[in-house]
C-alpha cells in the first residue's frame, strides 16, 4: 500500500466517489475522506441537462449511492464544506471551518465551475447557468408553457436544455458564436442534422453572433443584445459557454497547471502524493497523441480507478478511448474517439429515418464514430476503434447487413 495515513479526497462528483468506492473494492484499509462544497451527497451531472430538468427523475435517482454504502464503506463524508489551501509542508488541507486534515495521498477531484460571460449584465439573477442541482432548481422555476427562453450556446448542454424547454411549451431561441451547433464536438454533416431536428420542434437557432449586454428592460424582461444590431427578449437565459476547470487550489500550491491540473497516466500531478482526476485533470491520451482534459463520465471513473489501483500497490494505467453520449428529444447520440484529422466518413443507415452511425476514418483506419439510436452499433464500434479500427472497407462500413461485432471482437 502506497499511501499510509490515509486518502483525502477534494471534491465530491462522479470522480470522487468512484475513486473512494475503489479504493475499498481494492484492498485499501486506511482512511479515506471525502470532501465536497455542495452539501447533498455526490451525484450524476448529466442527468442535470436531461431527465432531472425535465421532471422525469427526483433527486435521489440521480445519486451515485445512498448514505449507507459510505457509511458501510467507512468513507468519512465533509459535506457543505471547502478547502482553503493545501499545505504540502506539512502535508495537510485547511477546511474553512478552520480544521485541518492530514494525508497520506490527496486527490484533486475539483471539477470545473460553468464559465461565465464577460458582458454587462451578465451577472442579472436571470442570467443563469446549469452545473449542479440548485442550478437545475432555479431554471425549472421558470419552466412553464409560453416563458421565453434564451440560450447562449449551443453545445450539449445548450441543445439538451432546448429540447426539454421546447417540449415543454418554452419559447426558445438558442444564440451560438460559431458557425453551426455542436462545431466544437461533432462535423458540419452531423451539426446541420442535429439544427434540422431543433427547427422542427420549434427552437430558433442563431449562428455567428457576437454579444455586446444583456439589459433589464421596464417591464423585466431581458433584452440579450448582439454586436451585429439584432437583439431577443428572454424571461429567463441559460448561458451554456463550457466549463472551467477549477485548478485554483493546485495553482495556489504550486502544482503544475496548464487548462486543467496535469498528470500522467496514474494521475499523479508534479508534486508527490498528490493527485487529479476528472473534469479538472489534463492527461496525456495515447488514443489522441496529445494532452487533453475530458469533461465525461467514462474519463472520470477510470481516472479514479487509475489512481485507487496505484494507492493500492497494483498500478493499471490509464488508457481508454473516449466516449462520451447526448440525449435529444428521442435521439440519443453517442460518440467514440476523436474524428479531428479524419479524411473520410461513412454513412451508415440514413439520417431521415433517425437512425444511422458516422465512421470516421484516417487512412483506412476506423478512428471515430457517432451512433444516433443504435446503441447496439455503437458498442461495436467503440471496440473496433479500441482495437485498431481496421478489418472493414469503407463499403463494409456502409452496409447494414454486413455485422459489425466479429471485427469488434
Amino acid at each position: 500500500m502506497l499511501a499510509p495515513g490515509g486518502v483525502v479526497i477534494v471534491g465530491a462528483g462522479q470522480a470522487a466517489a468512484e475513486l473512494a468506492v475503489s479504493l475499498r473494492q481494492q484492498g485499501y484499509g486506511e482512511t479515506i475522506t471525502l470532501i465536497g462544497d455542495e452539501p447533498c451527497l455526490p451525484y450524476h451531472r448529466p442527468p442535470l441537462s436531461k431527465g432531472l430538468l425535465a421532471g422525469a427523475l427526483q433527486t435521489d435517482a440521480v445519486l451515485i449511492r445512498g448514505q449507507a454504502a459510505y457509511a458501510k464503506a467507512g468513507i468519512d463524508l465533509r459535506l457543505g464544506t471547502r478547502v482553503q489551501r493545501i499545505e504540502r509542508e506539512h502535508a495537510r488541507v485547511r477546511l474553512d471551518t478552520g480544521d485541518t486534515l492530514t494525508y497520506g495521498a490527496l486527490v484533486l477531484a475539483t471539477g470545473g465551475r460553468a464559465r461565465r460571460l464577460a458582458l454587462p449584465g451578465a451577472e442579472h439573477p436571470r442570467v443563469m447557468t446549469l452545473r449542479s442541482m440548485a442550478d437545475v432548481q432555479r431554471l425549472r422555476e421558470h419552466f412553464r408553457p409560453g416563458q421565453r427562453l434564451v440560450i447562449i450556446g449551443a453545445g450539449y448542454v445548450g441543445l439538451e436544455v432546448a429540447a426539454i424547454a421546447a417540449q415543454a411549451g418554452l419559447d426558445v431561441q438558442v444564440l451560438e458564436s460559431a458557425d453551426r451547433v455542436l462545431a466544437r464536438v461533432v462535423t458540419p454533416q452531423l451539426s446541420a442534422y442535429y439544427q434540422q431536428v431543433h427547427a422542427r420542434a420549434g427552437v430558433a437557432i442563431s449562428t455567428g453572433i457576437s454579444l455586446s449586454a444583456i439589459v433589464e428592460e421596464p417591464d423585466a424582461a431581458l433584452r440579450v443584445c448582439a454586436k451585429q444590431g439584432a437583439s431577443w427578449l428572454a424571461d429567463v437565459v441559460l448561458v451554456g459557454v463550457g466549463l472551467e476547470p477549477d485548478v485554483a487550489l493546485a495553482r495556489d500550491a504550486g502544482i503544475e497547471v496548464g487548462n486543467g491540473i496535469l498528470i500522467d497516466e496514474f494521475g499523479r500531478t508534479s508534486a508527490p502524493s498528490i493527485f487529479a482526476i476528472g473534469d479538472c485533470a489534463n492527461h496525456f491520451n495515447a488514443f489522441a497523441g496529445r494532452r487533453l482534459r475530458l469533461e465525461s463520465v467514462q474519463n472520470a471513473v477510470e481516472q479514479a480507478r487509475a489512481v485507487a489501483s496505484w494507492l493500492c500497490g497494483k498500478p493499471v494505467a490509464h488508457c481508454i478511448v473516449p466516449w462520451f453520449w447526448s440525449d435529444q428529444y428521442h435521439l440519443k447520440l453517442q460518440m467514440a474517439g476523436l474524428c479531428e484529422g479524419h479524411d473520410h466518413v461513412v454513412l451508415r443507415g440514413t439520417l431521415a429515418a433517425d437512425s444511422f452511425s458516422m465512421f470516421y476514418l484516417r487512412a483506412g483506419q476506423v478512428i471515430a464514430v457517432d451512433a444516433v439510436n443504435r446503441p447496439a452499433e455503437f458498442q461495436h464500434a467503440r471496440r473496433l476503434i479500441a482495437n485498431g479500427g481496421n478489418g472493414f472497407s469503407v463499403e463494409q462500413l456502409a452496409d447494414e447487413a454486413v455485422s459489425l461485432k466479429e471485427g469488434a471482437a
